[in-house]
């Protein structure tokens, strides 16, 4: 039930979710932070530490020089919002970043001595959601990163693909597509982590051929989305030829079929096998990894109770 209220709670925003946790946790050294009178706390910078699991990976050095002077300019406008790590460590940290990492980077760079805080004791699953939230809904992911903290999502919460689009307020087909890019070579993923393929590009790898060769065309010779979707395509036609013939002889599946099986699987958000024999027939399976998964797909074969 618990988590069940906790996931409702996604989609209604960050400032809301953070509105219903507990109030700011009392500080432990008086002397060291001070009130700012708005329900938030100063900070010594050097107490902060990053979150290990932030989806966000990549910061862009150009907006983190931007934000230092904005922030040697007019201050930290918006305080961070860290939890309490438990017992002080022998480095002096106290606590760890939920939300607002780019502005304690930034904030270093001109080398501040306190960062206005709000403070929130939270366990790591809501921490990840706020985290991921946030990003989101900034646009300050990229879409390796993003596919990246979805899948954390579901790997470590289970939650369905419908869920996470109702929770990120983005459509299921986004949820679905975003995380196909994590079906790319590494090398393909990192050209979109660094901004080499912007993520229309790499959505037309996911079914090619050589996605690494076409990544790399793209780049070299500035390819646009709708150039490589036709270059991706004709590698598809032409494989389709010789995947049916290489079926008959008991090979991998052809391109049309995994075509097929990825259609279905942005249809329903879960994995999709799809088998042909030797005519017309064949197998479809549909793999699921809760009850929950099942009693929707039940639910949406009219089979529910």
């Amino acid at each position: 039930m618990a988590e069940e209220k906790s996931r409702k709670r996604l989609g209604r925003g960050l400032a809301a979710l953070i509105g219903d946790l507990d109030q700011p946790v009392p500080t432990r050294s008086p002397k060291a932070q001070s009130e700012t009178g708005r329900g938030e706390r100063l900070v010594p910078i050097e107490q902060i530490r990053a979150n290990p699991n932030n989806p966000r990976r990549h910061f862009i050095e150009a907006e983190l020089q931007d934000l230092s002077a904005s922030i040697r300019e007019h201050g930290v406008v918006q305080p961070i919002l860290v939890r309490p790590v438990g017992e002080e460590n022998s480095a002096g940290i106290k606590y760890e970043i939920v939300a607002g990492e780019r502005r304690w980077r930034a904030a270093q760079k001109i080398s501040m001595h306190e960062m206005p805080v709000i403070i929130r004791d939270m366990a790591d699953k809501q921490a990840l959601e706020i985290a991921i939230i946030e990003n989101v809904q900034r646009s300050d992911l990229n879409a390796v990163e993003e596919a990246l903290g979805y899948q954390q999502l579901i790997d470590e919460y289970e939650y369905t693909q419908n869920e996470l689009a109702k929770a990120i307020s983005k459509s299921r087909s986004h949820v679905a597509n975003t995380l196909r890019l994590l079906k790319l070579p590494q090398s393909v993923r990192e050209m979109v982590s660094n901004g080499a393929l912007s993520a229309g590009h790499a959505r037309t790898l996911v079914t090619a051929d050589n996605p690494e060769k076409l990544a790399k065309k793209i780049v070299s010779q500035g390819l646009s989305v709708r150039q490589a979707e036709l270059i991706a395509q004709a590698g598809l036609e032409t494989s389709s030829t010789s995947g049916r013939s290489a079926k008959s002889k008991g090979s991998t599946k052809s391109s049309d079929t995994k075509a097929v099986e990825q259609r279905l699987e942005e249809v329903l958000g879960l994995k999709i096998d799809l088998r042909h024999g030797d005519k017309a027939s064949g197998e479809l399976r549909i793999k699921y990894k809760t009850l929950e998964q099942l009693d929707e797909i039940c639910r949406r074969l009219g089979a529910s109770s």
